[in-house]
């Protein structure tokens, strides 16, 4: 649990990232849901998303209900913890107010899953973003993809790089849509009470 947690607080996100890569090749690819959710966020609360050279990112800023900012790191996944350090020290932010949205491959396709803290997992942009916050303490919301069967390195980067097959993507947009909702619910209740109703729950259509 994060030090916000531990102190009886309420956890709730001030920085949401999406994570992927930047470029029309790696669009609706796997390893880009986290990209998916940011988008959604921003259409659903009429943000407008822009090019920042400071954040190394796409980002927009809302202050309804609170001041948020949504960012989707262009480093490339591996460096996406430059793009979110130099977000974190602009606006003054602590670890734990940083929401971090990302594909794994270890859950089922659709299936939501909240952490306050954690290791990578082997996510690498995970990894480059505990790198450069210098913790692990900040929450998560991780989005299934499936495995799928791929196994060893190759098989692997092909997998979260390829696009999914067309009832895989009905899945996993129902996924992103419900992952907006745990994350406007999270805005409003805390990450912790988003954490009891949205976990092990699985996207259908």
């Amino acid at each position: 649990m994060t030090a916000a947690a531990d102190a009886g607080t309420i956890v709730q996100p001030s920085l949401i990232v999406g994570l992927g890569n930047p470029g029309k090749k790696y669009n609706r690819t796997r390893h880009n849901v986290g990209f998916d959710v940011i988008d959604a966020l921003a259409k659903g609360w009429g943000v407008s998303l822009s090019a920042n050279k400071r954040f190394q990112g796409e980002v927009g800023e809302t202050r309804v209900p609170k001041r948020l900012v949504l960012l989707k790191p262009t480093t490339y996944m591996n460096l996406s913890g430059q793009s979110v350090r130099s977000v974190v020290d602009w606006y003054k932010l602590d670890p734990a107010e940083v929401l971090v949205v990302y594909d794994d491959m270890d859950l089922p396709a659709g299936r939501l899953r909240l952490r306050l803290s954690g290791s990578a997992g082997g996510h690498n942009g995970m990894k480059s973003i505990i790198s450069h916050l210098g913790t692990q303490d900040f929450p998560r919301l991780r989005l299934g993809i499936s495995r799928n069967g791929a196994s060893g390195d190759r098989a692997v980067v092909g997998h979260v790089l390829g696009k999914f097959a067309p009832e895989e993507r009905k899945v996993i947009d129902s996924a992103v849509a419900m992952a907006t909702d745990a994350i406007d619910f999270s805005l409003g209740k805390g990450i912790e009470r988003a954490m009891s109703l949205y976990n092990g729950r699985t996207a259908e259509v």
